[in-house]
């Protein structure tokens, strides 16, 4: 491994700022390394399969105006492909190589970094995190590439970009939200914290209802958090209602069936208690680790 690959690990979590060389390019550096220099913008192709894949076209348009006017100030990050050396591939900076084209600019200053397709990857998806210019789904779906396609774990995966494992494990679940409302998260109309409210409703059509709800009133997530509750808790009493007498419910006595009333609405999920003879066993299930710890936290583990 050359000393640019380990630069560029060694970068991974810490911002562009670590892949760009301290001093200003000079026209001696440019014609003996190539590393710093000006590209004519038809040499640069966007990367395949990049973690940005939706591109606000008003903030695009005002990106434009600003590089017509000042150029472009931040020099794109781009890696040599196997097409040939004088063909690049974009690691970092496709929002602005788009909006040079716009703003009429022929050529733009770049740097070049010998990284590996996946280090690539890494680079443009912490690049893009690090500036927010990801929605959540588009973060998701890169996390979730990186573990399919570089056989990651989750605290490999964690490590790399310089998140949490438990902020890994929470943006993948997103990926689990029908396409509705997964389209809702991307143009912004539901936060990450409403879709991972919605996650824990008990049914698809349940989730959509709420999502729907939520978008048209503007409600709060906590709101959010409320109906979802308020759903569960009522699919499972209409469970309970619904089955005959004998069977799994019918020989609990009123006591039994007084308690897991009283837990049902205390936890906010369906609990079931087993008792025979004083002895027995309380079943509480949850659908996620978020609910498990939620269900936790209110039992004081």
């Amino acid at each position: 491994m050359n000393g640019d690959q380990k630069g560029a690990r060694r970068a991974l979590g810490r911002g562009l700022d670590a892949l760009l060389p301290a001093p200003p390019p000079t026209k001696a550096a440019a014609a003996e390394g190539r590393s710093v220099f000006v590209c004519a913008v038809e040499k640069i192709v966007p990367q395949k399969g990049q973690p940005r894949q939706h591109f606000d076209e008003a903030e695009l348009e005002e990106l434009t105006g600003s590089i017509r006017e000042h150029g472009l100030i931040e020099p794109l990050i781009v890696r040599r492909t196997q097409a040939g050396a004088d063909s690049f591939e974009l690691i970092a900076g496709e929002r602005r190589w788009r909006a040079a084209q716009r703003a009429g600019l022929r050529e733009v200053l770049v740097v070049v970094k010998d990284v590996s397709p996946r280090e690539a990857f890494e680079l443009a998806l912490v690049e893009n995190v690090q500036r927010a210019d990801l929605n959540p789904i588009e973060i998701a779906e890169a996390f979730d590439r990186l573990l399919r396609e570089h056989n990651y774990t989750h605290q490999t995966l964690a490590e790399r970009v310089g998140k949490d494992r438990t902020t890994i494990v929470n943006s993948l679940r997103l990926l689990r939200l029908p396409p509705r409302i997964r389209t809702m998260v991307i143009s912004r109309e539901l936060s990450e914290g409403h879709a991972r409210a919605l996650l824990g409703a008990p049914s698809d059509k349940v989730m959509a209802e709420v999502a729907e709800r939520t978008v048209h009133g503007k409600l709060p997530v906590r709101k959010v958090e409320a109906l979802i509750k308020a759903a569960k808790e009522k699919e499972a009493r209409a469970a309970d209602g619904g089955e005959a007498p004998g069977e799994k419910r019918g020989g609990k006595s009123p006591a039994i069936k007084d308690l897991e009333a009283r837990l049902m609405r205390r936890l906010g999920t369906r609990v079931e208690v087993r008792d025979e003879g004083g002895r027995g066993e309380l079943g509480i299930p949850y659908g996620s680790l978020d609910e498990l710890d939620r269900i936790l936290a209110l039992l004081g583990a």
